[in-house]
């Protein structure tokens, strides 16, 4: 099921181990290119575009580009309770974790009369992405707005694909269940718009004039956009950076678990497959110094894979390139190893887990013992899931409500505090050769 890559015995550098560890191929510069005239399309055209689009890629002509409140209340009302229980769970723990992540401004005195401050201000206006093809992600819906709200951006919306499976009163519309996590976290502007140009309408903004209450609806373009989604997405995300902020290019997702032989197969050979099950490009990687362990999660795989719902996309993900065990020699190579592929997700199956997790370097959130499988992180342990991918880790965050928020340096002297750097400052201007700085120094005490 899964291939091996035997790294015993030898001693490999980043470089080294970042060459021969599995990853999914995933071209965004290639999809740039796809992207580009969908973005330019919505730029000059508009509704009418998005109109289009949505019946091109998503197989179903929005019925109104922005989501009515009455339907927004129609999927409230019709949520099943258990999933509306478990979502109002999901709430509380995220917001319960972000609300300790909101920083303060602090202020720093030079000198006498000297002092800087660094304020911290949400962006005006957000907009969150929420994919919807293989599956239903109103766990992402809370993933997004939760820290959004605690930064106390003042605008957000929300996109996502209409669904043509959709009858009734959502004929057109995003997933009800999408709909109903908005309406839960009071989020009221929800457009029914996927893919690249949804990343488009929020840069640009859009006006439609056959809005569903017959009056002109208008999507006021956004300072920055985040969520996940398909290649595509990321491209756009990549082709109008500049135009807008963005958290990420995330890719197919990825789970690496660090095991040895007190790890139970059953419990490895499971979250491989709950990972697996996303994408067939999806990645799933072991690595462990236990052969025997290696080979019963294999054996595992093989009826677990058989029985799960999405058998043929697991088993794609699975025998793909961007799976497969890798074996080391001991703990300490094995942390070498899943520092350098630096993945979304890091289980760790280990004995003295919480000591080893000590010395993860590189991981987009990292999920300690037995009894913390990413699943628990996907919905209900209160992290956040929107995280990085394909090896981001190494230099990225997951979403958190920073990534709402800006730091602002705001600087104030007094005439005295001024005079005594004053030297200092046409010194470097001159080392610079750009006097003119010098001189807006001197000349506020006569000199200039």
């Amino acid at each position: 099921m899964l291939s091996t890559i035997d790294l015993r015995g030898r001693e490999l550098g980043v470089r080294e181990l970042r060459h021969l560890l599995p990853r999914a191929e995933f071209d965004v510069a290639a999809a740039v290119e796809t992207v580009r005239p969908i973005c330019e399309d919505v730029r000059h055209r508009g509704a009418q575009a998005l109109y289009q689009l949505g019946e091109r890629f998503d197989g179903v002509r929005p019925t109104a580009l922005r989501v009515p409140a009455e339907v927004l209340q129609a999927a409230l009302a019709e949520l099943d309770p258990q999933v509306r229980a478990a979502l109002d769970e999901a709430i509380r723990r995220v917001r319960l974790v972000h609300e300790d992540q909101r920083r303060t401004t602090t202020t720093t005195t030079v000198v006498p009369g000297g002092e800087v401050s660094e304020r911290w201000v949400p962006v005006d206006r957000v907009g969150l992405y929420v994919p919807g093809g293989r599956a239903v992600y109103p766990s992402s819906v809370v993933m997004n707005v939760v820290p959004a709200q605690i930064a106390g951006v003042g605008s957000l919306a929300v996109a996502s694909p209409p669904q043509r499976d959709n009858s009734g009163v959502f004929t057109g519309y995003p997933h009800p269940t999408v709909l109903a996590a908005c309406a839960l976290l009071g989020v009221d502007e929800v457009y029914a718009v996927g893919g690249a140009q949804a990343v488009a309408a929020f840069a640009f903004g859009f006006e439609d004039e056959s809005g569903a209450s017959g009056a002109a609806v208008v999507c006021e373009p956004v300072s920055l956009v985040t969520g996940p989604g398909n290649i595509y997405v990321a491209a756009a995300k990549r082709y109008l950076k500049g135009v807008i902020g963005i958290d990420s290019e995330a890719g197919p997702t990825e789970i690496a678990i660090l095991a040895d032989d007190t790890a139970v197969p059953a419990h490895v050979s499971a979250d491989l497959v709950s990972q697996a099950e996303h994408d067939p490009q999806a990645a799933s990687v072991l690595v462990t110094d236990s052969v025997a362990l290696a080979d019963a999660v294999r054996a595992d795989l093989e009826d677990r894979v058989a029985n799960t719902k999405h058998s043929e996309r697991v088993r794609e993900a699975l025998t793909g390139p961007q799976s497969g065990i890798v074996l080391v020699d001991d703990l300490d190579a094995g942390l070498a190893v899943v520092n350098a592929y630096a993945a979304e997700h890091l289980e760790l199956q280990v004995a003295d887990a919480a000591a080893v997790s000590e010395r993860v370097r590189n991981a987009g959130a990292i999920f300690v013992g037995p009894h913390s499988p990413v699943s628990l992180g996907d919905y209900v342990a209160g992290s956040n899931h929107v995280l990085p991918t394909g090896g981001c880790a190494c230099h990225s965050s997951g979403l958190s409500v920073q990534s709402f928020l800006r730091g602002v340096h705001v600087v104030t002297y007094s005439r005295a505090a001024l005079e005594e750097v004053a030297h200092h400052v046409v010194t470097l201007a001159q080392a610079e050769d750009l006097p003119a700085h010098g001189e807006a120094v001197q000349v506020r005490f006569g000199q200039g």
